[in-house]
This record gives structure tokens, sequence and C-alpha cells, in this order.
């Protein structure tokens, strides 16, 4: 992981760079919160970044954050070498949430199609880049399909598919598998993982499952209770990851230490 500069003039160096960042809601006023204070980080390019902590510690508040879709009240983020605000403008990220967030009425097809239309891209290279989507996600034969005769899992893939569909850098996935069932959550993951691979995509990936952040990762970012803080990173390093890291011995390690990380 590259340190972040406290030369706020530097160019940056990571995909997401955030320095000396605070957040507080409603600031001045009596019901005030303070909901992230003194975040520091830099996220490499293709790396796999997963933030975990208890409920309320700010994680879905930095993944906005990043996303340029709230300001911070002090310090700063950039994505890409851009404010987050601009980063957004230019449609550097997409964004998959716990729900797929599907349109019913919307085809398989035509629901991946969605950003590229709102893009200005041709027919032909809409139909194209969904065949693509929809091969990577493996797919393909659901294309007419709508998302009523879908599964939970595959509504997540056809969710993911239509975040980088227009090719952003960076991912932002706020707890995606977390309403599936335990088979269907860790064949995901495996399935995410190939996706990554595949793409080169950068990755921030938000869970409250330690084993689900140990086996994604290349870094967990452990968060404190709020005001949310950084309070521990955690290199994960498991190599190729498989159904059978799962029952490895340095599997675990990883598992222990993020729990220590979060006990404390």
């Amino acid at each position: 992981m590259t340190e972040t500069t406290k030369d706020p003039t530097s160019q940056s160096q990571g995909a997401v760079d955030i320095l000396d960042l605070n957040k507080i809601f409603l600031p001045g006023n009596a019901s005030q919160v303070i909901a992230l204070t003194d975040i520091n980080l830099s996220i490499a390019p293709r790396s796999f970044t997963t933030l975990i902590g208890p409920s309320g510690c700010g994680k879905s508040t930095l993944l906005r954050l990043i996303a340029g879709l709230i300001e911070p009240t002090e310090g700063s983020v950039t994505v890409n070498g851009k404010t987050a605000n601009r980063a957004r403008q230019d449609r550097d990220y997409g964004m998959a949430f716990q729900t797929a967030s599907l349109f019913d009425w919307r085809t398989v097809r035509k629901n991946i199609e969605l950003p590229l239309e709102l893009l200005g891209w041709s027919r032909a290279d809409r139909r194209k880049r969904t065949e693509e989507m929809l091969e990577l996600v493996q797919l393909s034969e659901f294309v007419n399909s709508y998302p009523r005769e879908l599964s939970g899992g595959m509504q997540q893939r056809v969710a993911i598919a239509r975040a980088l569909a227009f090719r952003p850098s960076l991912l932002l996935m706020d707890e995606p598998f977390g309403a599936l069932d335990e088979m269907t959550r860790e064949h995901m993951q495996t399935e995410l993982l190939r996706m990554w691979q595949e793409t080169g995509t950068t990755v921030i990936f938000i869970t409250h499952s330690i084993s689900e952040a140990v086996f994604l990762s290349t870094q967990v970012c452990v968060m404190s209770p709020r005001p949310g803080q950084i309070t521990a990173k955690v290199d994960v390093d498991l190599g190729e990851r498989t159904e059978e890291t799962r029952d490895r011995d340095d599997f675990f390690d990883y598992i222990v230490q993020v729990r220590e990380a979060l006990r404390s």
C-alpha cells in the first residue's frame, strides 16, 4: 500500500487518496453528528480494498465521499488525481448496492444498457458492450429475461455488469451480498474476484463479514465506532483465491488479525 502524502499539492499516486478527512453532519447544530475523523488512506490502482467496522461507524459515508455524492467537512478526496466531484462527473466509478436495484420492466439487456444510453452510446455499441458484460458475468442465456425471473445472485451479477458496462476504473460496492444466503454469497465472492481480475478495476467494498473481507481483499481497513477512524490496515496475501483457500491456516490467521483489530 502506498502511504498517503501529507502535501495536498503533490500529485496523487493512488486510485483514491484521502487526506485528513473529517465529516460532520449538521455542524454547529445541537444535533450535529461527527461521522468520520482524521481519515488518511491511499488505495492503489487495481487493488481490492474492504472497509469493515461496526454498524454506524461511517463506512457508507466514506464511500459516498469517495463517490462525490457528499462533501467533506475538512480534508480532501481525490480519485484518479481529480476531485471526487470531478471524477463523478467524468464517470470514473460504478456503484453496486445491497439490493440489485434493477428496473423490473426492463430486460437484462436493457438494464445493463441503461448507463450506456444515458452516455449517448450508439445502439450497436450498446449491444456489443452488453454482450461482453453478459459473457463476463456468465448470464448470456438470460439476455431477454426480466429481473423477476432471476435468482438474487443472478440479479446481483446483472447489477455488477451494469456498474462495469461503461468501463469505470473504480467500482464502489456497499454490502452487495448482504441479502444473499451463505452458499450463494460464497459463490458470488468467487465470481466477483474473477471479474475483478479480468477487468483490472479498482474495488472498494463494504462488508460486516470478516471472512468475506479476508477472502476478497488485498487490503482490509478496520474502522472504529463513531466517530469513524481507520484504526488498522491489514494487507492480505493469499495468492489466487479458490474454495480451498477458505480451509487454509493462513486464511484463518488473517481472520484472527482482523477480528482482533475490530475488538481493540
